[in-house]
């Protein structure tokens, strides 16, 4: 069931071990298929460089499992957001360094550049999703909420998540949280302390590609 997204599944799950997004088992991938109305996710406690397809969990957004290991504790919060966008097929939850230190903080990263135009945000930064503990419904409600207007979220003293069309661009908005926030740092140390520019949400949206390399 679903056997090529679980593959492409395991690629991103590698990927974002190996680049070192999600360490020591932490985090978890989901990919959704809207035709079956089945999504798969990583298993809980198993190392991605292990991972089989016939370890992949595939379940309903009721979290009625057909096929696969034990979940991640995160399937709950995964269904949430999945109902509530019609137009993201994939997620990527990390714990990356940077991101969850300022999800430790509670403190959303500004766009300090203008990359994050790319990216469906509703106040031109990175939002924090309320704390609520792992697993939870709670936790689910949060986050799906601040997902509704955000392609990328922290999430209060836990780590950050990052959602897209499909795997590759789910990774992708994965690695921008880390970078951003990285950049954020930095300003930060550079300043030191005093809060960097940022773009304003009216101006990351008004954005568009230059005519004169349309042609």
């Amino acid at each position: 069931m679903l056997d090529d997204l679980k593959v492409k599944l395991i690629e991103t799950a590698q990927k974002a071990q190996r680049e070192g997004l999600c360490k020591h088992k932490s985090g978890n991938v989901s990919a959704y298929d809207r035709e079956s109305g089945l999504f798969i996710i990583t298993p809980s406690g198993i190392d991605r460089e292990l991972l089989t397809p016939a370890d992949i969990c595939v379940l309903d957004l009721d979290l009625n499992q057909k096929e696969g290991k034990k979940p991640s504790s995160e399937s709950l919060m995964h269904a949430a957001c999945y109902r509530e966008r019609d137009d993201i097929f994939a997620i990527v939850h990390t714990h990356s360094k940077m991101a969850t230190a300022f999800a430790v903080l509670n403190k959303r990263v500004p766009a300090t550049v203008f990359e994050m135009f790319i990216f469906k945000t509703e106040n031109a930064c990175i939002p924090v999703a309320p704390y609520a503990r792992p697993g939870t419904k709670e936790l689910a409600d949060n986050v799906a909420k601040v997902i509704a207007k955000n392609d990328m979220a922290l999430m209060e003293r836990h780590g950050a998540i990052g959602v897209g069309k499909d795997l590759e661009s789910a990774l992708l908005c994965a690695h921008y949280i880390e970078e951003f926030s990285e950049i954020y740092y930095y300003t930060l140390q550079i300043g030191p302390g005093k809060e960097p520019p940022s773009f304003t949400h009216e101006e990351l949206d008004s954005w568009r590609y230059p005519e004169q390399l349309k042609k």
